[in-house]
């Protein structure tokens, strides 16, 4: 029993309403979890960024610090040893510039000098002479804005500032440069920007800046990160550098206590390998603890080694929509589970299968494989229908497919070329060829010179196809073929060359002879320019060819090889386009039969690259500039020298000739060269 087409389409549109709802209830779940992944990346773009400006800002007040206190001491506008003047330098520094936490000047004497914030309230000055053991502390409280002076204590235990790495990396240095310490006095990190200072040539020691990290956990705090995401900074081995803490300063450690810093530090510990945090891409993971998982996105920052974590819960995004989804995707998956594979199988049995087997048959017929066509049955009566039209049309097609060019159908097809008239003008190159002695050999032969004639058309057509030409007709033993149409080709001169050189050689090879036993020799003319090709006919019948004063010159040059008794001769437009992989000679100045003016003319002789340049090419051109100058003895010793390289070379022995003739009567003084064309 077979159904008709309407009826399984009708089946398949209603399948297909049913699960486009389903789709649609997908997408719109896929599109909202994208939207909150975009908001979570949103979020934490902003944070990477804010962070990023802050430790800019940080590291440009600390700049600003040090060049500030540097230029005071460099021009002399205070003496490094004037510790009474640069203990109020490096109070009014730590006031105008709220990031920074230390002042320290050391000398390689082991004297030091630090200023040092404690907290928003207070102020000390630590100091340390040069082989004492004791350090003196000055205490500066914060009274209506500005520090005023508290009092002063001795303590014993000097912290030797030179043997800090900073200090002992920072005197043998050029330039200021940041690194990452700890503060003087206890293992707390901080950040330090330092410099040697050089005066008058001399260098007496370093100055450093240095940012405590309590103040960046303070910033961090600040941050809006949602309602349970969280921030920190990490160094490479996921050590906590800061954590958002509002209490944090000099005074008050960080709290490394926050709930999501575990999570943070468990994905910058499980990235090795995968992330890089001096410098690479931002990596993202996802983290899970139990039912909760996390969005965790580490960032590289400007100092070496550091990274920002950023902690995302995915129920603060995700919680609501997956809800939502849940409750709908659990009633349209029971739905859409039955009429799903219901329409499935249907689909597959009584439509798709048919028709991806029609299908294929079609593509058998678009490339012209006919005897691949098959016919398939189908329970559609339509498609049963289909199938058997497309075979019927395939063994029509066959039977005309050897009186047409099927590469060249195909090709047309491809470039998407209508048929009917038309044409368009390009830069192609145009191939004639024929066999030298042909109508003697086919009087001698009668009717036996057709499977000669078949023999050699086949050889002629796989190397013109090989080297993606386009055969245009056979007229008896003539070959015309062209390049650069129906598909572009810009390579389409050397293309014709090379397939020349192929057919000749794969005539020697293939063994053809004529009735005397002798190789059969194929003359040919090859010419590129601007050609009109396209379809040439009438409504009823066309012909894909090309036409033009280009084409009749390459015809005119496939019989210009009698003249020369040469077998390949090549225009100029040709040699211009070829000549970088080409050998070719320049055999005359020709005024071909039928056109006005002369062109020159090259014999062909290799490509470049199998085989070197014949040194007799060097001789030949040299005698034909002696013959074009009218020095024409000369000349003649130039031809006799090729003659001497290679036996046999008829374009010479006629140079000679006529060298000898205009010798014995001198051509006229208008003479340039020229020589006319003695047949079609």
């Amino acid at each position: 029993m077979r159904i008709g087409i309407r009826l399984a389409v009708s089946i398949l549109v209603l399948t297909f309403i049913i699960v486009s709802a389903a789709g649609v209830h997908f997408l719109w779940w896929r599109t909202a979890e994208a939207s909150s992944q975009t908001l979570a990346s949103t979020i934490d773009e902003q944070i990477v960024s804010s962070v990023g400006d802050e430790l800019q800002s940080i590291t440009t007040e600390a700049k600003s610090a040090f060049t500030a206190v540097r230029t005071l001491l460099v021009r002399h506008v205070l003496d490094i040893r004037e510790s009474n003047k640069l203990e109020f330098v490096f109070l009014s520094q730590l006031q105008s510039q709220p990031t920074i936490s230390w002042v320290v000047l050391g000398r390689p004497d082991g004297a030091f000098l630090g200023a040092h914030k404690l907290g928003d309230s207070a102020i000390e000055i630590i100091g340390v002479t040069a082989g004492q053991t004791k350090q003196s502390i000055e205490r500066y409280e914060a009274i209506d804005g500005d520090f005023q002076f508290k009092d002063k204590i001795m303590r014993d235990g000097a912290d030797l500032v030179k043997d800090r790495e900073w200090f002992r990396d920072a005197i043998e240095s050029e330039g200021p440069q940041f690194s990452v310490t700890t503060r003087p006095g206890d293992e707390r990190l901080a950040a330090v920007l330092a410099g040697p200072i050089d005066v008058d040539g001399k260098r007496h020691g370093v100055l450093a800046i240095m940012i405590e990290l309590s103040r960046v956990s303070r910033y961090l705090s600040q941050l809006t990160t949602g309602k349970s995401a969280g921030a920190f900074i990490l160094d490479r081995d996921g050590r906590v550098v800061a954590a958002p803490d509002a209490n944090a300063d000099e005074v008050t450690e960080v709290n490394s206590n926050h709930a999501l810093l575990p999570i943070a530090v468990s994905a910058l510990r499980n990235s090795s390998g995968k992330y890089d945090a001096d410098g690479g891409r931002p990596f993202r993971s996802r983290i899970e603890q139990g039912k909760d998982a996390y969005e965790v996105v580490l960032n590289p920052l400007s100092l070496p080694g550091w990274s920002l974590a950023t902690v995302v819960p995915e129920s603060e995004f995700l919680g609501p929509v997956r809800k939502t989804i849940q409750e709908l995707v659990v009633g349209l998956a029971m739905l859409i589970a039955v009429a799903g594979l219901l329409s499935a199988w249907l689909a597959q049995r009584t439509i798709a299968a048919p028709l991806i087997k029609v299908v294929s048959e079609v593509k058998h017929v678009e490339r012209f494989e006919l005897d691949e066509v098959k016919r398939h049955r189908s329970r559609l009566a339509e498609l049963d229908n289909l199938s058997g039209a497309i075979a019927d049309m395939a063994g029509g097609l066959s039977a005309f497919r050897k009186y047409i060019p099927a590469d060249l159908v195909r090709t047309l097809a491809k470039e998407g070329v209508d048929a009917k008239p038309g044409g368009s003008i390009r830069p192609m190159t145009a191939l004639f060829a024929d066999v030298a002695g042909f109508t003697g050999l086919s009087e001698r032969l009668g009717d036996k010179i057709i499977p000669l004639l078949s023999r050699y058309l086949d050889v002629m057509s796989a190397e013109i196809s090989l080297h993606h030409g386009t055969i245009d007709k056979f007229i008896g033993d003539a070959v015309m073929a062209f390049w650069g149409a129906p598909a572009s080709n810009p390579d389409h001169a050397a293309e014709a060359c090379r397939a020349a050189l192929a057919s000749q050689r794969a005539m020697k090879m293939s063994s053809i002879v004529d009735d005397n036993g002798q190789p059969l020799r194929i003359r040919i003319g090859i010419n590129s320019g601007d050609m009109l090709v396209g379809n040439i006919g009438s409504a009823v019948r066309l012909n894909y060819t090309v036409i033009g004063d280009a084409v009749n010159i390459a015809s005119r040059l496939e019989g210009a090889n009698k003249s020369y008794n040469t077998e390949i001769i090549i225009g100029e437009e040709t040699y211009r386009l070829a000549s970088a992989q080409i050998h070719a000679r320049e055999l005359d100045i020709l005024a071909v039969y039928g056109r006005a003016g002369s062109i020159k003319v090259y014999e062909l002789v290799g490509l470049v690259g199998e085989e070197h340049a014949p040194t007799w090419l060097i001789a030949y051109a040299e005698g034909l500039a002696y013959y074009r100058a009218r020095n024409f003895k000369v000349a003649i010793e130039c031809f006799e020298r090729v003659l001497s390289m290679r036996k046999l070379d008829p374009p010479s022995e006629i140079m000679i000739r006529r060298c000898h003739d205009f010798i014995a009567s001198p051509p006229p003084e208008d003479w340039q060269g020229t020589a006319v064309a003695e047949s079609k």
